[in-house]
């Protein structure tokens, strides 16, 4: 098959708006949320500035709840304030052009009761730990690190409130003055552990088969359609997934049940992780993801979005094979604001520095060069 390389930078038509070109400033957490009470600041509106020549950002992710928060300085949308710093951010990327999606986002179990109202045990689906540490800020204002700890599973009666938060926080989204929003349901977090079988071993209609382990995802994706029209709401997934010490015993019937029902609600996209490849995990190959990547594809008959370790030929061969419609970049944009531009031109691109990915100040999040 002969590859068109213009197609990457071609205009695309997603839902209710026009995309300058397919590629997609993937969400890139970088804990630089302004303090007290984790709102966006104007550096971190120039740093979605820099980068609106993307077809579409999607914004790093944003915690619905006080309860939702699991690392140090990462943005909300729950408060009068939070809405406020969003706009900010928001006003910035139209100036210049760009269209952004905010992703909600509520970390579940992968939390730590310094970060929980009246310092309380973090939710889940069931009463089991992740392994692995969280970081968060002591008592002394210092950044510590523990083990992850035992959540408290959530009674039947609380999930309609979950779903009713992440409405408040697409609500709070519309106000700051998104383009759209993408519910985050991957990576291990809240609705990610109700879709996997060894997070989730609830007894009731939440738990169970692949049907009752979806119905959470579906009831938040409703509400907040409701609010946003289907499409302006994307939903990120991670078949395969491990991040943040998930697993299912069955990932092609889980996720292509969650698919399908999705198809169904005639969403803006469908956002996939690519296997192996969320969060620091290495880009190494996961037995068996390129056949549940082509089974989420044809479940899901609406824009896919695909992301995890693209450069531009890969982009260009996804596109032409028909197995994306949309490609997201998450590294290459923290280092490159005007990664579009460069990849057209086939221009060298500057290395990003890990060392300044999560935390700190202009280094390494605004301080990046653009092409001359």
């Amino acid at each position: 098959m002969n590859i068109n390389p213009d197609l990457l930078f071609a205009p695309y038509v997603l839902g209710a708006i026009t995309l300058r070109n397919r590629l997609v400033m993937a969400p890139l957490t970088r804990c630089r949320a302004g303090q007290p009470g984790n709102v966006p600041t104007p550096l971190n509106a120039e740093y979605y500035r820099q980068r609106a020549s993307a077809g579409l950002i999607i914004s790093e992710a944003t915690q619905v709840c006080q309860t939702g928060q699991g690392y140090p300085a990462t943005p909300g949308i729950h408060t009068a304030e939070q809405v406020a710093g969003w706009r900010m951010v928001t006003d910035a990327v139209h100036a210049a052009g760009g269209r952004i999606f905010m992703q909600l986002w509520h970390v579940g179990r992968v939390s730590h009761p310094a970060y929980q109202p009246g310092h309380g045990l973090p939710v889940a689906p069931s009463a089991i730990a992740a392994a692995g540490k969280v970081r968060f800020i002591d008592a002394n204002g210092q950044i510590a690190e523990a083990p992850l700890p035992t959540p408290r599973a959530l009674a039947l009666e609380e999930l309609p409130g979950i779903a009713r938060q992440y409405a408040e926080a697409a609500r709070n989204a519309l106000q700051a003055g998104c383009d759209g929003v993408e519910v985050h349901s991957a990576n291990g977090y809240l609705l990610d552990q109700f879709l996997n079988s060894h997070s989730n071993r609830r007894c009731d209609a939440y738990g169970g088969s692949a049907p009752n382990r979806v119905r959470l995802l579906l009831e938040v994706v409703r509400a907040v359609c409701e609010v946003w029209g289907a499409e302006r709401v994307g939903v990120r997934l991670s078949p395969l997934g491990n991040f943040n010490d998930v697993a299912d015993d069955n990932p092609p019937e889980t996720f292509g049940y969650a698919a399908e029902r999705l198809d169904e609600l005639g969403l803006a996209y469908l956002h996939l992780v690519e296997p192996g490849h969320a969060g620091s995990a290495p880009f190494a190959a996961v037995p068996g993801s390129e056949a549940v990547m082509a089974l989420m594809r044809e479940k899901f008959r609406g824009t896919l979005l695909v992301c995890g370790g693209y450069d531009r030929g890969k982009a260009e061969a996804a596109l032409a094979h028909g197995r994306a419609d949309l490609i997201g970049f998450g590294r290459s944009f923290i280092a490159n604001p005007d990664l579009p531009e460069r990849l057209r031109r086939r221009a060298a691109l500057n290395t990003p520095d890990p060392a300044t990915f999560y935390g700190g100040g202009a280094a390494g999040y605004v301080d990046y060069p653009a092409l001359a």
